[in-house]
């Protein structure tokens, strides 16, 4: 039934509908998965990461095992990685993670960044989020408060990445939860890195993802600098759309707050989907295809 939730923005999950793991069961889980380090190619994407120490990398089908049997997930084709923390096992209390997906909805004009006004976008985005809320609690979910930036959104003109962080608040959660999330631009797309943990976890979330940072790059040829206009296809949007959908109220595009799932051993909370609608395309963490028919 993705078509229902699509049309209020939301895919949820039932919050505390998994039992934590036996600790026995959890270390064999993650004993079990391959890990790998150093220089990581991520060829459905044309990029590569050049981990260092701190970072371990997990490919498509464990990332997938441990969003889908571990954290409960619904399937998720999109998901080609994830990048752990060394410092944060995911048998650990302070676990956290970073799901790699990829768009390949064609160079994302950056024209728009440095005029952006942040703070307006905001008030945009709480506003939407205040509305949904009715439509959520008319469909039995909580409701969710988006309290502000986590860390504020900054492009980087040279590089081609952009970064912001969003705080969140869930109804009944004794915790606010972070959203952390990194583009970074491409020919043909945009690589999307996209963490989750609670609020309490902010400063190793940020400074985590920072070490990332310069450690993800698009692949000779498929670089931003690359593009060719008289061949590769123009994405329909900006750098701004990319934050969540901050324009949707002045354009009339589908921009939605739904919920995000925190890490391993913490109760679960319904699934945050930041959607940004262009026709049938999807912008966001845990995109999947209509005819999946994985959400009912």
């Amino acid at each position: 039934m993705f078509a229902r939730w699509l049309a209020i923005g939301l895919l949820a999950v039932t919050a505390g509908a998994y039992a934590q793991p036996d600790e026995g069961k959890l270390k064999a889980f993650v004993d079990g998965l391959h890990f790998r380090s150093g220089e990581i190619a991520v060829p459905e994407a044309d990029a590569h990461f050049k981990l260092d120490a701190g970072f371990r990398y997990l490919d498509k089908a464990d990332a997938r095992k441990v969003l889908e049997q571990l954290w409960g997930n619904p399937p998720d084709e999109s998901v080609l990685g994830m990048v752990v923390p060394s410092a944060a096992p995911l048998d650990s209390e302070q676990s956290w993670a970073v799901v790699v997906t990829y768009s390949d909805e064609g160079y994302v004009s950056d024209e728009d960044a440095a005029k952006t006004d942040y703070d307006a976008m905001l008030k945009d985005l709480q506003a939407g989020t205040r509305e949904e809320n009715a439509e959520r609690k008319k469909q039995g979910y909580e409701t969710v408060e988006l309290v502000g930036w986590a860390v504020p959104p900054r492009y980087d003109s040279a590089s081609k990445k952009l970064y912001w962080a969003k705080e969140l608040d869930f109804e009944g959660s004794p915790q606010h939860t972070l959203n952390y999330d990194i583009r970074v631009l491409g020919r043909r797309g945009f690589l999307s890195l996209n963490a989750v943990s609670d609020m309490a976890e902010l400063p190793a979330v940020q400074a985590g993802m920072q070490q990332l940072l310069p450690m993800t790059e698009f692949d000779q040829g498929a670089r931003y600098a690359d593009y060719d206009a008289s061949t590769d296809k123009i994405a329909a949007y900006g750098v701004a759309a990319l934050i969540g959908g901050g324009l949707a109220a002045k354009t009339g595009l589908l921009a939605k707050i739904g919920v995000l799932l925190l890490g391993l051993k913490k109760l679960l909370v319904p699934l945050l989907v930041v959607v940004v609608a262009f026709g049938k395309k999807l912008l966001g963490l845990f995109r999947r295809e209509k005819a999946t028919g994985t959400v009912q």
